[in-house]
């Protein structure tokens, strides 16, 4: 049995877990999210919390009973209290701001990269003198934060020699030794 799988999810108040033929919908605070499911998984509602069950011990569906039972557990996690990922811009003269959902980034470039963010991402920068800018990006869909955030990243990657680019706050960067003089 998936040790993911068997787990049950608790139901927190205020989320609602809708099984509509093979669409799940889970609705709280903070939003509304859909999931399509196949026909071998099934899903079941008791007691305030959820249950994910597969048929069989075949390859696929003990791969996905531990899949859906992650992808249900994120979503209620999602509308209930959100997700949020950080990024930090390492790097003289990097520098971020915006302008509601239209994210200003100078990294370096000729010009400044301008991104249009999606609606339901709520972005923010934080940029404190002697300190490197940060990016805060919060949404109920966990998906869509990480998608986003990987963007962003992707725009300048953190090089291993000194460190400059876009990382991950808190994320340990391999660094290698520059030329032995």
């Amino acid at each position: 049995m998936s040790r993911i799988g068997k787990n049950p999810i608790t139901l927190p108040e205020g989320v609602t877990f809708e099984i509509n033929e093979n669409v799940i919908t889970v609705k709280g605070k903070l939003g509304e999210l859909t999931q399509e499911l196949t026909d071998d998984i099934t899903v079941k509602v008791e007691e305030g919390s959820v249950i994910v069950e597969r048929p069989s011990e075949s390859k696929s569906h003990r791969a996905q009973h531990g899949l859906y039972r992650a992808l249900f557990n994120n979503m209620i996690e999602g509308v209930s209290k959100g997700w949020t990922k950080e990024l930090e811009l390492v790097g003289v003269g990097y520098r971020a701001s915006n302008q509601g959902q239209v994210l200003d980034l100078a990294l370096g470039f000729s010009h400044n990269i301008i991104l249009d963010v999606a609606p339901e991402v709520k972005v923010e920068t934080i940029s404190e003198k002697g300190k490197n800018p940060i990016i805060k990006l919060t949404s109920f869909d966990k998906q869509l934060v990480g998608a986003v955030a990987a963007k962003i990243r992707s725009m300048r990657k953190p090089e291993p020699y000194k460190g400059k680019g876009v990382k991950f706050v808190g994320e340990e960067l391999r660094r290698k030794a520059g030329k032995s003089a």
